[in-house]
């Protein structure tokens, strides 16, 4: 499993944990059943606090993402289609949203906007 935190950010680590594990179940690289690494484990590889890679790991655990079984570890659950592909949705939007208010910021109109839009869409 492959996290970078971006210290830069404005994105606090433990969303950045969080996100990057829920695109690794969309992609299909972590699958129901696959072993995530201990808390201080991953905390120690990316040089944090454990404190924050439990609050990503709890977090995931309440949207079903994960389940945590004491003296075992943390482990990948299946992923519901329907909610996966909501999540990507979602992503997708808030991009499509930030390039739209780039666009407008930059005076575009909404059908220059439409007309990049069909550029980028044409194989």
């Amino acid at each position: 499993m492959k996290i970078i935190i971006n210290n830069a950010s404005m994105q606090p680590i433990y969303e950045q944990i969080v996100e990057q594990i829920k695109r690794q179940i969309v992609q299909q690289e972590l699958t129901e059943g696959t072993p995530l690494p201990s808390v201080r484990a991953l905390a120690k590889d990316l040089k944090i606090s454990a404190l924050t890679v439990k609050k990503a790991y709890d977090f995931l655990e309440e949207e079903g993402l994960i389940a945590t079984v004491h003296g075992k570890g943390s482990f990948i659950l299946g992923a519901n289609p329907d909610l996966m592909e909501e999540e990507s949705r979602r992503e997708v939007e808030a991009c499509m949203e930030q390039a739209v208010a780039k666009g407008r910021n930059c005076g575009m109109s909404d059908e220059q906007l439409r007309e990049v839009l069909e550029l980028l869409l044409e194989p």
